[in-house]
């Protein structure tokens, strides 16, 4: 509802300037307020077909048209200025208004067949080497004739505008930088991911540094305004986030971060994780808070949708009472004894696709990740490997209370049930932890605790219906993943988009160890 009434008051303000414009041109003024006849006389004053009008139901592409119709319309009242153009852009109504009120400016006709006539003449002109001819041709309509630095400046905004709207609302590329979901996507993994198989996302942060996320590189900046902003919206999609899915997303908790080095902190790890002192020797780091559209992307699979229930039993993932299919080349953590084996050559890790940067030891115990083939192969050449058990992590791990889940570790999770859009919970202090940041942070409500009783926008309430739907995401590499089980539900206003497949990919991330020929092109969607 808030995007429609934005666009309303949008198209009245654009129909309330293009009013004097239509008089000036002889068009009835009260014809540009409304909607279908003020596209098609539109199209006519800057010598387009009124059936070029139809473009504008087409979403992404009537952005497009939309910033070409309002230069062509300028430039159809005489104004042919660089900046001009750039306004027009930026701010229709506003140049419009500037156009309208001016006495001096009036309707030359319409500016493309103008054009169009000029480039015939001025290619007949070439052809017959009429050099005086083209002098002519020049004099007569000067508003063409572009100097260099124009016509790049030009094609660099145009290519900038475009790549900006592809890779805002169809396709972008991203590339894995972690192994937590080793080893079905690695390390150096380039990855199209479409956004318009989920529906595509409408910007929500407006102002923005073209073709950045959220940091300015080098600089170190945030690359945007927070303000103005927009509502979430999605257009419908092709189709729904499904199990076993990969999904990209923004990262939930990301909205209060600490931005260090190598990586970001949400506001969560770095109390309970007392990752200050224990990682980065109590250094101190920008502390930001972001808006949905700008989190971190993270990329996980989808294990459950809302509605389900799910539960890790030993480390095997168990929705709605059944055992979930695992991926492929999922990986868990697995240690041996040095010295009571051979020494392993690196090479032979790495032929059997072990990512060997990321091999741990303590003491005489090395540590690595392997799936299930990896596993068989290393122990059928004498490696004795055992499964690495993991702690007892309530403090960590969702909900962050270790009161309600004491036994809880990565490998022994839940059950917990993911929130569904309508779907109604109980609301009790004993369900608050689960669903707090859902009724609060996601779905922006007013949450309080008073005496035992629980608040929603000021009403004692003991139950909450959900607006959206919620996601459960995880990593193949289950026990090297930050996901779902240390920061939650992952509402529907995140999901980014879906992996189409690996356009490139290098090994280990770096170009330097090579490439991976046998990746490139393949699925990124293997399960």
């Amino acid at each position: 509802m808030s995007v429609l009434l934005f666009l309303i008051v949008l198209y009245i303000l654009l129909g309330l300037s293009m009013m004097k414009l239509f008089e000036k041109a002889g068009i009835p003024g009260w014809k540009a307020l409304v909607l279908g006849v003020a596209a098609v006389e539109w199209c006519k004053l800057v010598g387009r077909k009124p059936s070029y009008a139809l473009w504008f139901l087409f979403p992404v592409v009537n952005l497009f048209i939309y910033a070409g119709l309002v230069i062509d319309l300028i430039r159809s009242f005489g104004r042919h200025g660089f900046w001009e153009a750039v306004l027009a852009v930026v701010y229709a109504p506003v140049s419009f208004f500037l156009v309208g009120k001016d006495a001096k400016a009036t309707y030359e006709g319409p500016i493309l067949e103008k054009e169009r006539e000029y480039h015939r003449l001025h290619h007949e002109a070439i052809e017959r080497k009429d050099t005086l001819g083209l002098k002519k041709l020049e004099a007569q309509y000067p508003q063409f004739k572009k100097s260099a630095s124009r016509e790049w400046a030009e094609a660099v905004i145009f290519a900038v505008f475009a790549a900006s709207f592809i890779r805002m609302f169809l396709i972008e590329a991203y590339v894995i930088p972690s192994s937590s979901m080793e080893g079905s996507l690695k390390v150096g993994d380039y990855l199209f991911v479409s956004k318009a198989h989920y529906g595509i996302r409408t910007p929500m942060t407006v102002i923005q540094f073209p073709l950045m996320h959220n940091v300015m590189p080098f600089v170190g900046s945030e690359s945007y305004l927070k303000n103005p902003s927009l509502p979430y919206y999605r257009l419908p999609a092709l189709e729904t986030v499904d199990r076993n899915e990969p999904v990209v997303f923004n990262w939930p908790a990301g909205d209060s971060v600490f931005i260090a080095p190598d990586r970001s902190w949400d506001i969560g790890q770095w109390v309970n994780g007392n990752i200050s002192q224990n990682q980065y020797g109590g250094k101190k780091f920008p502390f930001v808070t972001r808006p949905v559209d700008k989190k971190d992307h993270y990329i996980k699979r989808c294990l459950a949708v809302g509605g389900d229930s799910l539960e890790i039993r030993e480390g095997q993932v168990f929705v709605n009472g059944q055992a979930a299919q695992n991926p492929t080349h999922m990986q868990f953590l697995y240690a041996f004894n040095r010295l009571e084996t051979s020494t392993i050559n690196p090479k032979k890790l790495q032929d059997l696709g072990v990512n060997v940067s990321e091999i741990r030891t303590s003491g005489n115990t090395v540590f690595l990740f392997l799936d299930v083939d990896q596993l068989e192969k290393l122990r059928a050449i004498g490696l004795k490997l055992e499964k690495v058990k993991q702690p007892n992590e309530p403090v960590k791990l969702f909900p962050n209370s270790p009161k309600r889940v004491s036994t809880w570790s990565g490998d022994n999770f839940g059950p917990i049930y993911i929130p569904k859009k309508g779907a109604t919970v109980a609301l009790n202090l004993e369900s608050l932890p689960f669903y707090w940041r859902a009724i609060k942070v996601y779905e922006q409500n007013k949450l309080e605790v008073k005496e035992g009783k629980i608040y929603v926008n000021d009403q004692e309430a003991t139950s909450y219906t959900f607006k959206q739907n919620y996601y459960w995401m995880m990593g193949d590499n289950r026990h090297n993943s930050e996901d779902s089980r240390y920061w939650g539900y992952v509402p529907e206003d995140h999901i980014v988009g879906k992996p189409l497949f690996i356009w490139f990919s290098t090994k280990g991330g770096n170009i330097r160890n090579g490439i991976n020929w046998n990746r490139i092109f393949t699925s990124a969607n293997a399960m």
